[in-house]
């Protein structure tokens, strides 16, 4: 007996639709690919519809679709490609890296080759995603595998890795949300602590537990003071806090969204979720965006301020503040026919932002009494326990030896309280103040951070001053009523803003250096870490324009790498041995926050230039790897190598994936978002074409000065210590098509040969790619 496909008749469909819409619709909706039997000549012949010629040639004036049975292509496809048995195609697997699918006008029977990583990876997440769906066979568009990856992506991002890390605090994403793979306690029971005066959501969760016993959930109220030694006990049970909740149409209780980071991080955490919104908003997800700011809210009135994350183990940890940007943000895109309830929500963020203020960022122990400036300096006691369990094995060892007890037993006596060791208490003071800093780990931080006044921070609380002064003046008439109704009025903050600034001037700014350096409130000096924070006061608004000129003067040299800009400098972080391993938040590392953060540094001192030019490095290295690694979004890079493959602390998140990406990473979406928007139609082209950066701004560099003698020996310099201890992607890349018949005038396709990028053939269809331009072509 032998089958064959029948396809109906040809139906519309956006090739390029989200999956939901593409594997449920046209051709791929269910029963319009129908399997059907040919019975031998003995036996009566039965056909339910009329069954169309097989063509003996594909029709060439249209576009390519293909005829696939999912589950048996995917199984051959990985089998032949998926050589290192990671369930995704990448350079670095060995396989042929050419596959042979059958065409629908032939009814599958001609086959078309398809060639190279990038196609044959978004073949298989495609399979993938149909698979979701229920579909057994699909009509696939070429268009679809070789689209271009920069619209890829960014499809990607909008309309699945967004839903993909939405969380909801309710009955239907508690089940999600209470996993949390950092708990290393022997009870991983769920669990769920409510603040002891939400009693609404209290009488909720206990229905919860009631109505789905196989949870086995815990329901606990928290005391109405949160202190140190209670965070303490509870570590041994830790769980989710509880966040806002909001009245359905039903008029039944649920969560307020909010969207995670991504991988292991299954909560929300504060400075993520600042850099996600600002990815929503730019997607047109205005009401989730708002919803985190509403969670934030929540935060500050229930916990005391906005907490590293929503567990239980955070509660004595904040992280950098952005309420008072991303409220404003959020604001600037809610509907214009609702004033008045906007501002009313406006009035309120802003009030939770000027408790925030006061009472966490301007309070002992984080406010400096002689330099009045702020310090990350969190309350604790303990072991961080949200580390790995040999995270400390290297600081207890010594200790535990000289007390001759085991590692274990030693940490289990210091937890208890049955040990005093002041030195160590010092070690995790910092170790907590790294973590609320958000840039955990760093040596920059290594040993000092709870002393230092740091740039960043003082940055972001300058720019709540400004931010409320500016809110009060523009939009609330003048003044502002606080929780406790007190008047707040713009001229008061605008002080604070100019006290802040001076003292930043005096004890933060190098002049001979040309940059702001974190200032040691203990020792009384200046750090000589070159942090790329510097921009962040560009982004604050908070230098001079002069301070702004000799930052870009002094600071693009040393952070610019190939791919965007480094955390800080070689000469800063030190020598890297197997004692001193390396730490993410160094040299070679780059990050979405920091590039973000400098983009619109320069946009605001009028420096479109540098903001488009450093957007579209950090851009192509986000670009290469998903084009190179089957559409991988990781939480950082190395940004000298152009590699996600890290060794480092804590690994990569993101990376491990089975068959299709489905999350990305939070703050590097959003980054690929926003670094769009400032690219011109011109670069865009370029990136979809994976025009390697120092060939593409080669001219502009070399005018600006920034690309001389100098520039080249750092940069071979830094790309070996990269090398050292990264795995920098070597194995050449299999040839990758891509469709450039959308090219503009502006950017001829003739300009597009190099000896990275080649045409394929005269009618200029595809663009290849190999390797990016080697080094000593420069």
């Amino acid at each position: 007996m032998q089958s064959t496909i029948h396809i109906a008749a040809d139906l519309d469909v956006d090739v390029h639709a989200p999956p939901s819409t593409y594997y449920t619709t046209g051709y791929n909706a269910g029963g319009v690919i129908s399997r059907l039997k040919t019975y031998n000549q003995r036996l009566e012949k039965k056909e339910t519809t009329a069954r169309r010629r097989r063509a003996s040639h594909d029709n060439k004036s249209k576009a390519q679709k293909f005829l696939i049975d999912v589950k048996e292509t995917q199984r051959i496809l990985v089998e032949q490609e998926d050589t290192d048995g990671d369930f995704q195609i990448t350079v670095n697997d060995l396989g042929p890296k050419s596959f042979l699918v059958g065409t629908a006008d032939s009814g599958g029977y001609r086959k078309i080759e398809i060639r190279g990583t990038y196609m044959l990876s978004n073949l298989l997440q495609e399979l993938a995603l149909a698979a979701d769906y229920g579909r057994k066979h699909i009509v696939l568009d070429e268009a679809r595998l070789n689209e271009n990856p920069v619209d890829r992506l960014s499809r990607m991002i909008r309309h699945s890795f967004w839903d993909g890390l939405t969380r909801r605090m309710d009955a239907n994403g508690v089940e999600i949300i209470c996993n949390d793979p950092k708990n290393r306690q022997a009870d991983h029971n769920p669990r769920i602590y409510v603040p002891f005066d939400d009693n609404a959501a209290f009488k909720y969760y206990k229905q919860v537990a009631h109505d789905r016993p196989h949870l086995q959930l815990q329901v606990e109220y928290l005391p109405q003071f949160i202190t140190s030694s209670f965070v303490k006990s509870i570590n041994d049970r830790p769980g989710i806090l509880a966040l806002a909740m909001e009245k359905a149409p039903d008029g039944n209780l649920t969560g307020v969204p909010f969207v995670v980071p991504g991988g292991r991080f299954n909560e929300m955490y504060g400075w993520d979720s600042y850099f996600i919104a600002l990815g929503l908003l730019m997607d047109g997800r205005v009401e989730l965006a708002k919803g985190m700011v509403d969670n934030m809210v929540y935060q500050i009135k229930h916990y005391g301020k906005i907490l590293n994350a929503n567990r239980s183990y955070y509660l004595t940890r904040s992280q950098p503040p952005f309420l008072t940007d991303m409220a404003l943000q959020v604001y600037e895109h809610l509907s214009h026919t609702q004033q008045e309830q906007n501002k009313a929500w406006l009035r309120c963020v802003l009030q939770a932002a000027i408790k925030e203020y006061h009472t966490v960022w301007m309070s002992a122990p984080r406010i400096d009494p002689k330099t009045q400036l702020s310090r990350y300096r969190p309350d604790g006691l303990g072991i961080p326990p949200e580390t790995e369990s040999s995270h400390f094995d290297h600081v207890i060892q010594p200790f535990a030896t000289q007390a001759n007890l085991s590692i274990d037993d030693y940490m289990h006596q210091y937890n208890g309280g049955l040990l005093k060791e002041p030195k160590l208490d010092e070690y995790f003071l910092h170790d907590r103040a790294v973590r609320e800093s958000g840039h955990d780990t760093t040596y920059r931080f290594e040993k000092r951070c709870a002393n230092l006044a740091t740039v960043d921070l003082n940055s972001l609380l300058f720019k709540y001053e400004t931010d409320l002064a500016d809110a009060i003046d523009n939009i609330f008439g003048g003044y502002l009523l606080d929780e406790h109704d007190v008047l707040q009025y713009a001229d008061e903050w605008r002080a604070r803003a100019k006290r802040r600034k001076d003292r930043m001037d005096r004890y933060m700014w190098n002049n001979e250096a040309g940059l702001f350096y974190d200032y040691d409130t203990i020792k009384e000096e200046q750090s000589t870490y070159d942090s790329v924070t510097t921009f962040w006061t560009m982004w604050a608004k908070s230098c001079s324009p002069d301070q702004a000129d000799a930052m870009i003067k002094a600071g693009l040299p040393k952070f610019e790498q190939q791919g965007g800009l480094v955390c800080g400098t070689e000469a800063s972080r030190g020598e890297i041995t197997l004692d001193r391993p390396n730490r993410q938040w160094d040299f070679p590392f780059g990050w979405a926050p920091h590039q973000i953060m400098a983009w619109r540094g320069f946009q605001q001192y009028d420096h479109e230039d540098h903001a488009r030019r450093l957007a579209y490095r950090w851009l192509y290295t986000i670009t290469k790897s998903f084009v190179d690694f089957n559409g991988v979004v990781p939480e950082k890079y190395d940004v000298v190598s152009l590699s996600h493959q890290v060794q480092v602390e804590y690994g990569n998140v993101g990376v491990d994936f089975k068959y299709v990406p489905r999350e990305g990473f939070g703050w590097m979406n959003s980054s690929f978002q926003i670094g769009l928007s400032l690219l011109t139609t011109q670069m865009r082209r370029a990136l979809g074409t994976c025009t390697h950066p120092d060939l593409f701004f080669e001219k502009a560099m070399q005018r600006d000065h920034l690309w001389n003698e100098a520039a080249l020996q750092r940069r071979k310099s830094s790309e070996r210590a990269a090398k050292a201890i990264t795995r920098n992607g070597s194995i050449t890349a299999a040839i990758t098509r891509i469709d450039t018949n959308a090219m503009s005038p502006i950017f001829p396709r003739a300009n597009l040969q190099s000896s990275h990028a080649r045409l394929k053939d005269p009618g200029f269809d595809f663009l290849e790619l190999t390797e990016p331009i080697a080094k000593n072509a420069l």
